[in-house]
């Protein structure tokens, strides 16, 4: 079921002018995190993968959610492994899946229901397209492994610190 978050909101691609929001937004985030003591995105702050998040944006892999004009999420999908994915997954070049990555939310939309709804949405626009969603966290970040468990991924591996999840999009016989 979607959050009334969600019924109220904008999904779109980010373009190019969204792309310094965009960023600004993640490092808020990644702030939150460090400041509630989740060591995870740490990275950013410092501006590790602003050229990464730019190329995604270009690429058109990259969506925002907005209300009344403000970013209040994002999250990239990428058809084509990356560099990060072929470490934790390897080589995948024979299946249909879709790679998630920086699913953020602004902290004061957490815990409402929009991160479900995100993955919801996800899934309803892109299971004619993809068989699999596939994700990686932080292995030791209890509250997103269980928000990923709580929305039935599932969990598939274990690789350099990160948990493996991925949820089927489509039947076998499609």
């Amino acid at each position: 079921m979607y959050s009334n978050y969600l019924e109220k909101c904008e999904i779109k691609v980010a373009t190019s002018r969204d792309t310094s929001r965009i960023i600004k937004m993640l490092k808020q985030v990644a702030g939150w995190l460090q400041d509630n003591d989740i060591k995870q995105w740490g990275f950013l702050l410092e501006g590790g993968d602003d050229v990464e998040i730019e190329q995604a944006i270009s690429n058109r892999e990259t969506y925002i959610v907005l209300s009344d004009d403000d970013i209040i999420a994002t999250f990239t999908l990428l058809s084509k492994q990356s560099d990060w994915d072929k470490h934790i997954w390897g080589d995948d070049s024979t299946s249909s899946s879709l790679y998630l990555h920086r699913l953020a939310l602004v902290p004061s939309f957490m815990k409402k229901g929009l991160g479900n709804s995100i993955l919801i949405w996800i899934q309803n626009n892109n299971g004619s397209v993809s068989d699999y969603i596939k994700l990686d966290c932080i292995a030791d970040n209890k509250k997103l492994n269980d928000f990923y468990n709580k929305n039935n991924f599932e969990l598939i591996g274990f690789n350099d610190g990160h948990n493996k999840y991925q949820k089927r999009l489509r039947r076998p016989d499609q």
